[in-house]
């Protein structure tokens, strides 16, 4: 099975309490982990897309996405599966239904109101997933990152990152007090290209997570730094992450590669390498 719609009403049996709290904190941790109830005979596999449908009175359509994380399993009188949502859109903000009775008519949307686990057919699943990226916007902290549903899970690799890194509210405090150039090489996205790089920059986490013990309280100003991309990925190269005054002395001491012709423009970026250096 390529993917399930899982369907949801508000107002009738477990209300999911808490939903918008879980919205907003979904954008700090990236995932939230539910339990939910699946037909026997009919159990999604591990791995499968998994589309929240809302439905009732707050209107009805596409509200969230996330993937199976289990095997069936007994849940009190039900069979259940772990669901890994990925996003979760606030209510009112849902795909509606005429729009996915109009781009994907495959899938019979009126009994998608009633039962908790319908399965989706891959034709239908692609036109899911196109309509999806669509009207999901791109990553603002790394849009390089595909929109969680765009792509079929067996293209995708899952990994763990560091939540403290996509934290919008921590970001937004980080990047008032530092501003958004590179902590490391002074990149400015805004500089090189203009009005559409302005606010753009990668935020990272300076404490090891080996180090943060279950009690951790982050400080954006003394946790998290501004890095571009080509700094954060370097920075992330060993297990414990590279410092940034260790970052700033690797590029101190490059510039050029052995046996090749240093350019002025080489020369120059070394020489700025140097000059952040010495001023800290």
């Amino acid at each position: 099975m390529v993917a399930v719609l899982l369907g949801w009403n508000p107002g009738v049996g477990d209300t999911w309490p808490g939903y918008s709290r879980v919205v907003d904190e979904l954008g700090a941790s990236g995932v939230h982990r539910r339990v939910w109830p699946v037909v026997i005979g009919a159990e999604p596999a591990p791995g499968a897309d998994a589309w929240l449908f809302l439905h009732g009175k707050t209107g009805s359509g596409l509200i969230g996405h996330g993937v199976v994380a289990s095997a069936p399993y007994p849940a009190g009188a039900a069979t259940s599966v772990d669901v890994d949502f990925d996003v979760l859109l606030p209510l009112g903000d849902q795909i509606p239904v005429d729009t996915l009775a109009d781009r994907a008519p495959l899938t019979d949307w009126s009994a998608a109101a009633t039962d908790a686990c319908q399965p989706v057919p891959e034709e239908q699943a692609r036109a899911i997933r196109e309509l999806w990226a669509e009207c999901r916007p791109a990553d603002e902290i790394d849009p390089v990152l595909p929109v969680p549903g765009t792509l079929p899970q067996d293209a995708l690799a899952r990994v763990c990152v560091n939540r403290y890194e996509r934290n919008p509210h921590a970001r937004r405090i980080c990047l008032a007090h530092y501003g958004t150039s590179c902590a490391v090489c002074g990149f400015s996205f805004e500089a090189a290209y203009g009005p559409e790089g302005e606010g753009f920059i990668h935020v990272h986490h300076l404490v090891p997570a080996v180090q943060l013990g279950p009690g951790y309280e982050l400080d954006p100003v003394g946790d998290l730094v501004p890095l571009c991309p080509n700094c954060h990925a370097m920075a992330h190269r060993r297990r414990i992450p590279y410092t940034v005054a260790e970052l700033r002395a690797m590029r101190s001491r490059a510039g050029y590669i052995s046996g090749s012709v240093v350019s002025q423009q080489e020369q120059d970026a070394q020489a700025d390498a140097r000059r952040i250096l010495g001023s800290t």
